[in-house]
């Protein structure tokens, strides 16, 4: 127990004092002596802790490329004094973010690899009062310069709720001056090489040369310098555009003398429009489609390279088309546009069979499942052969991050297992699963098990998957795989590795035992966290190049597992049918052809 207010305590000794000099005041008296009692409890406060013993401190540093010079070399000093202070029952725990929230392992290692020009404060300070325990007291001391590129709204009711005290430093440095996109201005809507204006306002602290860089749709489209004066400035340039669709415009500065490089960016769209347009996103090129729907008076937009697409493509479009293009080739984003695109703005959509088209294509679960007017899941007479899927996860330390907009708590390792949980899902009573989590080593969680009746237990299993360790060891995981998957004795085997792209370690002879793999009719497939241009992507794709598999990358991790659920589909479909089959007349046949099949036509058919 203790008191908030003990001060009231002098009232004591006055009781006792005025009690002996005035007798007549009758203060010895059991009544009294309890109400008085009472009031002197009332005013010094008494407050029973029933918390443990210990204060859990949770020390959140910012990471971001406007804090991380100043934070950098005062760290270890921080990290002194507050062990110094610290008493035997109290625990520190770090956590560093930017555009995520990661807390440090137990060896304290940083290993941040998140994007460093966000700074999302209130992401971190919820991350870490999602994990404290209700059974110790707990405080936040926040290390930042101040600079938070999001809205800490309603911050101070859920630290009020949980009652966690929160303790801020900022650390400030000696600025010379800032220099910012203070905005971007253009049309909204223009014809079709219409000439329009394009003004961008800079803004600074001091007078210079500041370089800046035009960019549009991605393609440097210029370059200049702007003369600062009265710290404002103003670049105007004209352009027109001959392509129907929403357009980005980006502008970039580089000022030699600059605080905060995350304010250097500034961008704006523009909708360019035309009479009925389609977009057609082929796997074929050149794409006879696109010849035939111009005959019929449509204005065609062809992409062969469906890493282009983009939400501003949308704008103009009358219908957009999918002719042959597996799901994993469609960036996210302009998968989940497409519903308000069709939903709302009331576009048309269609998808051309394929290989690579449907559930074949990877489309189940993905955003279009529910706009397409088919079934794309996994029924037993739709099946190939029985299925032995080999899963080899990530479980490294970065994997115990935060996932940015999700439920508070969810984890990117979380995420990772509900992918798994959803290929056993997906998965038939007859086909086989077996699961490794690697980090330096490869950790058995389920051995090559014949799904039956344990699918409920197994998907339990890989839900509980901990991340821990180091980085991950690539080889060692594909082995492991490998070495129980060999031993199913079905007509498919396939392993998903799941890895991230700017982790991956551990080449060793990858090559060959891939092809070994390969050469005993087993395939391989990549979800690799991040891009493809992160430092480890191009190794992740060889994997699956070699692999004869598909290669996704995703830096959303949330989408996690529709990838898995998606790569599980496609695997266990149903192949098409390649042999030949005899064609043969059939009631109506007359109707619909000049005259009859010749003698031994044969036709190569496909299904799915």
């Amino acid at each position: 127990m203790r008191f908030l207010s003990p001060e009231w305590f002098i009232f004591v000794p006055l009781l006792i004092a005025a009690g002996w000099y005035w007798k007549r005041m009758a203060l010895w008296r059991p009544l009294r002596i309890l109400i008085l009692s009472v009031l002197v409890l009332i005013l010094v406060r008494p407050e029973v802790r029933y918390l443990g013993e210990g204060l859990d401190l949770w020390v959140l540093v910012d990471r971001s490329a406007s804090a991380e010079q100043l934070l950098q070399p005062r760290l270890p000093e921080l990290r002194k004094v507050l062990d110094r202070s610290k008493r035997k029952s109290d625990r520190i725990q770090f956590v560093d973010f930017a555009d995520v929230a990661m807390v440090r392992g137990e060896n304290d290692e940083v290993v941040f690899d998140g994007n460093t020009l966000h700074t999302r404060t209130a992401l971190a300070i919820r991350h870490a009062l999602s994990q404290m325990p209700d059974n110790r007291s707990a405080r936040i001391l926040l290390l930042t310069d101040g600079y938070s590129t999001e809205p800490l709204n309603d911050l101070a009711e859920r630290l009020v709720s949980q009652q966690v005290p929160l303790d801020y430093r900022l650390l400030v440095k000696d600025e010379a001056g800032d220099v910012r996109v203070a905005g971007v201005t253009l049309p909204t809507r223009v014809q079709v090489a219409e000439p329009f204006l394009v003004t961008v306002e800079l803004a600074g602290d001091a007078d210079q040369v500041v370089p800046y860089t035009i960019i549009r749709d991605g393609i440097q489209g210029g370059s200049g310098t702007e003369n600062l004066r009265a710290g404002q400035g103003e670049i105007r340039f004209a352009d027109r555009l001959s392509q129907p669709g929403g357009h980005r415009y980006q502008v970039q500065i580089a000022p030699v003398i600059d605080s905060h490089p995350a304010n250097n960016i500034g961008e704006a769209w523009i909708e360019v429009v035309a009479g009925p347009r389609v977009l057609l996103i082929s796997g074929y090129e050149p794409d006879p489609l696109a010849d035939s729907l111009r005959r019929q008076g449509f204005d065609v937009q062809t992409v062969s390279d469906p890493r282009t697409l983009n939400d501003g493509m949308l704008s103009g479009a009358r219908v957009v088309l999918f002719n042959n293009v597996p799901a994993y080739r469609i960036p996210s984003p302009f998968l989940k546009s497409l519903d308000f695109f069709v939903r709302i703005q009331g576009g048309g959509l269609l998808m051309a069979g394929g290989h690579f088209s449907f559930g074949s294509g990877g489309y189940f679960e993905s955003p279009i499942d529910p706009l397409l007017p088919v079934s794309m899941d996994l029924r037993e007479e739709h099946r190939k052969l029985s299925v032995a899927m080999a899963i080899v996860m990530d479980r490294s330390g970065s994997m115990g991050a935060g996932v940015p907009g999700g439920k508070p708590g969810t984890t990117k390792m979380d995420l990772a297992n509900e992918g798994s949980a959803r290929v056993i899902e997906l998965l038939g009573s007859k086909d086989a699963v077996t699961v490794f989590a690697v980090d330096r080593t490869a950790h058995e969680i389920i051995p090559l098990t014949t799904l039956g009746q344990h699918k409920g237990e197994l998907i339990s299993t890989v839900r509980r998957v901990q991340s821990m360790g180091g980085g991950i060891f690539v080889y060692n995981g594909l082995k492991a795989g490998w070495g129980e998957l060999r031993r199913a004795n079905v007509g498919q085997r396939h392993l998903i590795l799941f890895s991230d792209a700017a982790d991956s370690e551990q080449p060793d002879d990858y090559k060959n035992l891939v092809a070994k793999m390969v050469k005993e009719g087993a395939s391989i497939s990549v979800i690799g966290l991040g891009t493809d241009q992160d430092s480890d992507a191009g190794f992740l794709k060889d994997i699956a190049a070699r692999g004869n598999g598909r290669m996704f990358f995703n830096s959303n991790p949330a989408d996690l597992p529709a990838l898995f659920a998606q790569e599980a589909v496609a695997v266990a479909r149903s192949a098409f049918i390649e042999e030949p089959v005899t064609v043969e007349d059939a009631g109506g046949w007359l109707e619909l052809a000049a005259r009859g099949q010749s003698s031994g036509c044969r036709r190569r058919m496909g299904t799915t």
